[in-house]
């Protein structure tokens, strides 16, 4: 469902982006090209910042948001999610909240705050609030990570995990041409 918030934002998506029919898409969100939005996905902007503002929720190109994800922002704060990034299964992304290109953030991680530099991963069922990532960064399953985490104490990506994010992005951008194709079928 695609819908006004109650400012009269409309989301703007790119013709080549896929949005399930049981996704809310509501208010001021701009979707790129050949973006996944996989079932029951809630991406919402619709606060307002105690000024009056509202910075959109921003998803960048060949990324995908898959089954279950929550995208929200407090308080009209932007949240921007990279290109070639994938959100996983059941994921929370609360704003204000960056995520930078090619990072895979996994089942049921909850991002909120922070910002995820690009590259990085953050495997299953794992928090990271209040703290900058850098680049190419690691973070283990169940882990949480705030300001007081000594980061120096992850190891970086390895390559076979970014393989592994590359090979979700590519599959989920084929996935919302090939179900853009199925579209009219239905």
């Amino acid at each position: 469902m695609i819908r006004r918030n109650p400012s009269g934002d409309l989301p703007v998506i790119a013709e080549t982006a896929y949005i399930d029919q049981t996704a809310i898409i509501c208010g001021k969100v701009i979707i790129g090209e050949h973006v996944f939005v996989g079932p029951y996905a809630v991406i919402r902007a619709d606060e307002l910042s105690a000024q009056g503002d509202m910075a959109p929720i921003t998803i960048g190109a060949c990324s995908n948001i898959q089954d279950g994800v929550v995208i929200h922002s407090k308080s009209g704060a932007a949240v921007t999610i990279g290109e070639f990034t994938s959100i996983a299964h059941r994921s929370i992304v609360h704003g204000p909240c960056q995520v930078g290109d090619r990072v895979f953030i996994g089942f049921n991680s909850v991002l909120f705050n922070c910002r995820v530099g690009n590259g990085s991963v953050v495997r299953h069922n794992s928090v990271v609030e209040g703290l900058d990532i850098p680049d190419n960064f690691y973070v283990p399953p169940t882990e949480h990570i705030g300001p007081e985490t000594d980061l120096s104490l992850y190891p970086p990506v390895q390559v076979s995990a970014s393989e592994f994010s590359e090979d979700v992005a590519q599959t989920n951008v084929h996935l919302a041409m090939a179900y853009k194709r199925l579209r009219n079928e239905f």
